[in-house]
C-alpha cells in the first residue's frame, strides 16, 4: 500500500486532519513525506498504530507533552508510564469526588459554613521540630497557630526552604476568608512554591532546593488541607487512625501501580525520593493535593514529617495519639520515639484537637 493523504489517514486513524497537523507541529506524529510543491502531508500506513495510540491516550486526557514521551518508549516502559498516569488521575479524581460530596452536603444545609451538627468549635494544639539523632542541622519546620497548622521538610541546604514556605502561609492567621477557605490556602501554597522556586533562580548553586508541605487552615467547622511531598496528615476519629494524605514519592507510585508491595516499599532504598515538592519544576511543578473537611468535636489531627513516619510504626503512632490527652505531651512522646529508633532524620510533629468551644481551650 502506498502513502495515504492526510484525509485518508485521518479517517483510518479516527483523528481529524486538524489534530494531525497539530501533532506534526509538536513532533508527535510526523508525516512520512510532505509534498515540496503542494505542502500536502502524506502518511505511511505503518504509522496508523502510533496514531491510534495517540488517539486512545487523548481519550484519557493525557497531556500532549506526556503522550510524546510515552510514544518514544519501548512497549513495557510505555505501559508503566500509562499506568503511572492513570494511578495519579484516579487519586486526583478521588480528591475531587470527596470535595464534591462535602460541597453537596453543605449546599443541602443551606450553604452555611457552620455544620448544623456542631456547636461552636475550638482548637487545642502543639508543635515541635527536632534535629534528630544524627543530623547536624534541622531543615524541618513545624508550626501551629490559632488557624494554621503546618509541617514542611526542606531539602537542598542554604536558607531553609521549609521555613520560607511556612512564612508564606502565616498571613492566613489574621486574614481567614469565610466560605473560600480552600482557595485561600491553595493560593498561599502557590505563593510559597513561587518563593521557594525563586531561591534557586536567584542562586543557581542551590539547584534542587525544595520542601514538602502539609498544612491545614481552620475556620468555623471547616478544615482545608493542602499537601505536597511525603510529610503526612493523620486523623484520629472515634478511636480509629486514618492517613488522610498520599505520599508523593517514587516508591509510593510503584505501590499504586502494583509494582511493589507496602512491605517492600518500607525498606526500598529510594523510599524518600520525591516526585512532587514545593519549589521544584517551575510553575508546572505546583500540583498539590487539596481537600476540605468538616471538623467534629473530638477529632485529633497529626501532621508529621517522614522523620516520624519512616521509623515509627503506624500502630505505635496510633497508640500514642489515642492515649495521650495533652497535645504537647503527645508531640514530645512521638519525637522521643523517633529518636530512640535512631533518629536518622529531622522529625517534626503538630497535634491539633478539635474541641467544643464551651469546654474552653
Amino acid at each position: 500500500m502506498g502513502l495515504l493523504t492526510i484525509g485518508a489517514f485521518a479517517r483510518a486513524a479516527r483523528l481529524s486532519p486538524k489534530a494531525l497537523r497539530l501533532y506534526d507541529e509538536l513532533g508527535l506524529l510526523t508525516p512520512a513525506r510532505v509534498d515540496p510543491f503542494s505542502g500536502y502531508r502524506l502518511y505511511d500506513p505503518a504509522q496508523l498504530e502510533q496514531a491510534r495510540l495517540v488517539a486512545w491516550l487523548r481519550r484519557l486526557d493525557m497531556p500532549l507533552a506526556r503522550i510524546r514521551s510515552v510514544c518514544a518508549l519501548e512497549p513495557a516502559a510505555a505501559a508503566a508510564e500509562v499506568a503511572a498516569y492513570w494511578a495519579q488521575a484516579e487519586r486526583d479524581f478521588a480528591t475531587r469526588r470527596d470535595l464534591a460530596a462535602f460541597l453537596v452536603d453543605q449546599l443541602h444545609r443551606g450553604g452555611s459554613t457552620m455544620s448544623s451538627t456542631n456547636g461552636p468549635l475550638g482548637i487545642r494544639y502543639a508543635a515541635h521540630s527536632d534535629v534528630g539523632g544524627v543530623r547536624e542541622s534541622n531543615e524541618d519546620v513545624a508550626y501551629a497557630g490559632p488557624r494554621l497548622f503546618a509541617v514542611a521538610d526542606g531539602f537542598g541546604g542554604g536558607e531553609p526552604a521549609g521555613a520560607v514556605a511556612i512564612e508564606a502561609l502565616k498571613p492566613l492567621e489574621t486574614d481567614v476568608p469565610v466560605g473560600d477557605l480552600l482557595s485561600a490556602l491553595e493560593e498561599a501554597a502557590r505563593s510559597a512554591h513561587e518563593t521557594v522556586n525563586g531561591l534557586t533562580e536567584s542562586d543557581p548553586s542551590r539547584s534542587g532546593t525544595g520542601t514538602t508541605l502539609t498544612a491545614m487552615l481552620w475556620s468555623g467547622s471547616q478544615l482545608a488541607l493542602v499537601h505536597i511531598g511525603d510529610s503526612r496528615a493523620y486523623l484520629l476519629r472515634d478511636g480509629e487512625l486514618f492517613q488522610i494524605t498520599h505520599d508523593h514519592t517514587l516508591v509510593q507510585s510503584m505501590v499504586d501501580e502494583g509494582r511493589l508491595t507496602a512491605e517492600e516499599a518500607a525498606s526500598h532504598p529510594q523510599r524518600s525520593l520525591l516526585v512532587r515538592a514545593l519549589g521544584v519544576g517551575g510553575a508546572d511543578g505546583f500540583r498539590p493535593d487539596l481537600d476540605l473537611r468538616e471538623a467534629r468535636a473530638g477529632d485529633r489531627y497529626l501532621l508529621c514529617s517522614d522523620g516520624l513516619s519512616s521509623v515509627v510504626a503506624t500502630e505505635e503512632v496510633h497508640r500514642i495519639i489515642g492515649s495521650t490527652p495533652d497535645p504537647g505531651e503527645a508531640v514530645h512522646t512521638l519525637i522521643g520515639l523517633a529518636n530512640r529508633a535512631g533518629g536518622p532524620d529531622n522529625v517534626s510533629c503538630v497535634v491539633a484537637d478539635v474541641v467544643d468551644a464551651v469546654d474552653g481551650l
